[in-house]
């Protein structure tokens, strides 16, 4: 990537990773690594535009299936994909069809694009992760040969010790604090050859464990609020992202369409956003 390269859109497309989850907004909104890129992209380049096409708990087929056509006819600068996780960290997953249908979104963006950026997402160090690594590890290990094959550059997260951190997850334990999708956003920052601000590998500085005590509140706090609920809905087939569309989706027209600042040319931090229309970039 060449330093200090100029990029005037980007769309991002997947689950709840790029949703933004857990990194909460007072009005009850998410903003994410991705918002938080776009803000920082739209700071340096005049007349940016950003949609974020990714819904909570979607698998591979349904990300395909709905978001891959809508990012693909934008025509971005800068398309991210992250999907596959949330298959295979089911009980009984089909890793055959994870692959089919990753290459196929793969297949559909890199032509549409100038850039597309997959990720090998961070890894939750715990003994629940370490039942899955392997299908992780399959997983990711499919991003790296799609991604040479198709000329599109990796973020690889899992490498990273440091997004292992538990201080760097929400109490769920599936989704990132505010601080840690801050790193990925500085990750994807630096893979597009921006110029670093902050080095995202660093690891938090040593914290005492916590007393056998406090770790038994924690995990009970856990199991009611967040693995029940996780549990019944894999039972019951429904999925939190059930009804739920990207933020910058119209379902009316069917189409996605772009979001800009609301005072673009503005020195500093992006504070407002505003739906500029639902054609395609030229």
């Amino acid at each position: 990537m060449e330093m200090n390269a100029s990029y005037s859109s980007l769309v991002a497309v997947g689950d709840s990773f790029t949703e933004g989850m857990s990194d909460l907004l007072p009005d009850g909104t998410y903003r994410g690594w991705a918002d938080v890129l776009a803000g920082r992209l739209a700071a340096r380049t005049p007349r940016f535009r950003y949609a974020n096409l990714a819904v909570r708990g979607k698998l591979i087929g349904q990300i395909v299936d709905e978001q891959i056509d809508a990012a693909a006819a934008l025509r971005a600068d800068v398309v991210t994909l992250v999907g596959g996780l949330n298959d295979a960290l089911r009980p009984k997953c089909d890793m055959g069809m994870v692959r089919a249908r990753f290459e196929e979104a793969v297949e559909r963006l890199a032509p549409s694009c100038g850039t597309l950026v997959l990720m090998r997402s961070p890894g939750r160090r715990g003994p629940v992760m370490e039942r899955f690594r392997p299908r992780m590890e399959e997983l990711f290990s499919l991003v790296d040969e799609v991604a040479a094959r198709h000329g599109a550059s990796v973020v690889d997260l899992y490498g990273a010790p440091a997004l292992g951190d538990p201080r760097l997850w929400d109490v769920d334990r599936l989704h990132l604090t505010a601080d840690g999708h801050r790193r990925v956003a500085e990750a994807v920052w630096q893979t597009l050859g921006l110029p670093p601000e902050s080095e995202w590998r660093t690891p938090l500085p040593p914290a005492a464990a916590p007393k056998w005590a406090a770790r038994r509140v924690a995990d009970l706090h856990f199991a009611r609020q967040h693995l029940l609920p996780w549990i019944g809905r894999r039972l019951t087939g429904r999925s939190s992202g059930d009804g739920r569309t990207g933020a910058q989706y119209s379902t009316e027209l069917g189409r996605a369409f772009w979001i800009t600042p609301e005072h673009d040319g503005d020195p500093g931090p992006v504070a407002s956003w505003h739906r500029v229309d639902v054609t395609p970039l030229s």
